[in-house]
């Protein structure tokens, strides 16, 4: 048995920085051509739907063809990780770009109910369960792209870094629509204005299509390559009969940083403008405040989790992710007058989401990897992402302090996976290396 040592030197080389670089970029360009829709789903439900349906109506339709996208995630990746595990990383990681970006180009083109009738949203359906399929296949494939080319000792500043480029995807998106209803009047962008940010997310594929040509293969797929290794014939069915124990912790994580997101992204600005009155265009530029915070905490978390570790590193970030968002609602309930300051401080607290992923990678062996991911975080985060946030917005008006006992539950469940699975569930990926066993199945 021969043993071929993948790990590298515990530091960022110039082509490091490139590939992490690149993986950052495209992966925020892809999330942007997912999350646009959702800023335009007021629109869309008028061109896309017969005027004589009730505005409501139209609206939840709308709505619902954008949650398929959420519902075609698990499918997606579950077959784009099959093939991941099977012929490399960097292909899958690619093809899922190439996959999100053309849908959107084509919604950005496409004719509307009023010319072709009722072949206008069921094309519109289609093309968003092709583009959930992708970004289905797109989180997973980065997560294992980036920490098997990363140095050791340096995988969690590494995936950190790439969830910021994710996050930073949603920022992209709103900046987008709002420079878009300065400049044009709203009819019209009922018009035809509507279609540019959808050709600028065709544009944006593109580009990440020709940036990732530029990345390797990672070292550790090479190295069972070199082992002449078969690969796993069925990962997924690998993954449900060997390693079912780490399916639990990874669905649960999958939850947190779920959560974390959605009180921070989605459900609070809307409350903002609901229950505490604020216009618009205020609560545009406190939830910009709190992402780029977010940003930054996912690469503060990343470095804490190469110091500490991952599962110590989730710990203190589920204590923090209560608190953060319950000095956020404290600011908007009391009327602090610093509530961007507040903000602030919730995206920093929210760095489990930068957290994560250290610990998903690690659970799972590299030759079913990207499946044991995939299948746990898009299942989850379907359901999770699905449901909470009617949830939320539904009790809200019971009390507002409703997103602050959410995430001090999903805090207290983040906590007790780390006390319980981080001694049961070492990570087979962690901050050492993880030399690749010739023979080994």
């Amino acid at each position: 048995m021969t043993a071929i040592d993948t790990a590298r030197p515990p530091r960022f080389s110039r082509g490091d920085h490139r590939t992490l670089g690149l993986a950052a970029l495209g992966g925020a360009l892809e999330i942007y051509d997912f999350i646009i829709f959702v800023f335009f789903a007021l629109t869309l439900s008028q061109l896309f739907f017969p005027p004589e349906m009730p505005e409501w109506l139209r609206l939840l339709q709308s709505f619902g063809i954008f949650v398929t996208g959420y519902l075609a995630r698990p499918l997606g990746g579950i077959l784009m990780a099959h093939f991941a595990d099977h012929l490399g990383r960097k292909r899958v990681f690619s093809l899922s770009i190439l996959m999100m970006a053309l849908p959107c180009l084509l919604i950005g083109v496409m004719p509307t109910y009023a010319d072709i009738g009722y072949a206008a949203p069921l094309i519109l359906l289609a093309l968003r369960i092709l583009q959930g399929a992708a970004v289905g296949g797109e989180v997973p494939s980065a997560w294992t792209f980036v920490a098997e080319h990363a140095p050791v000792g340096r995988r969690g500043y590494a995936l950190g870094f790439l969830q910021a480029g994710l996050t930073f995807g949603y920022l992209l998106g709103a900046l987008t629509a709002t420079l878009l209803a300065q400049l044009y009047t709203p009819q019209e962008i009922l018009d035809y204005a509507w279609r540019y940010p959808f050709l600028l997310g065709g544009v944006f594929g593109v580009i990440g299509v020709w940036l990732r040509r530029w990345l390797s293969e990672t070292p550790v797929f090479l190295a069972l390559r070199e082992c002449q290794q078969q690969p796993v014939a069925f990962p997924l069915r690998s993954v449900l009969a060997e390693h079912r124990r780490a399916l639990i912790p990874a669905a649960l994580l999958t939850c947190v940083l779920t959560s974390a997101v959605v009180v921070l992204v989605v459900i609070t600005p809307t409350v903002m403008q609901q229950r505490f009155g604020m216009t618009a265009g205020h609560t545009f530029a406190l939830s910009s405040v709190g992402i780029v915070f977010l940003n930054i905490g996912c690469v503060l978390a990343g470095l804490l989790v190469d110091r500490i570790g991952a599962w110590r590193a989730l710990m203190l970030y589920s204590l923090l992710l209560p608190l953060g968002i319950g000095v956020l609602y404290a600011s908007l309930v009391g009327q602090w007058g610093m509530t961007w300051l507040a903000y602030a401080l919730a995206g920093l607290c929210c760095g489990v989401v930068g957290v994560v992923p250290s610990v998903m990678v690690g659970l799972f062996p590299a030759q079913i990897r990207v499946s044991g991911i995939s299948f746990t975080y898009n299942v989850a985060y379907a359901l999770w992402a699905s449901t909470t946030p009617l949830a939320l917005i539904a009790l809200m008006p019971w009390s507002p302090w409703v997103c602050v006992g959410f995430c001090l539950a999903m805090g207290v469940a983040g906590l007790l996976t780390a006390l319980y699975f981080g001694r049961r569930e070492p990570l087979v990926f962690g901050a050492e290396s993880m030399p690749i066993m010739c023979g080994d199945k």
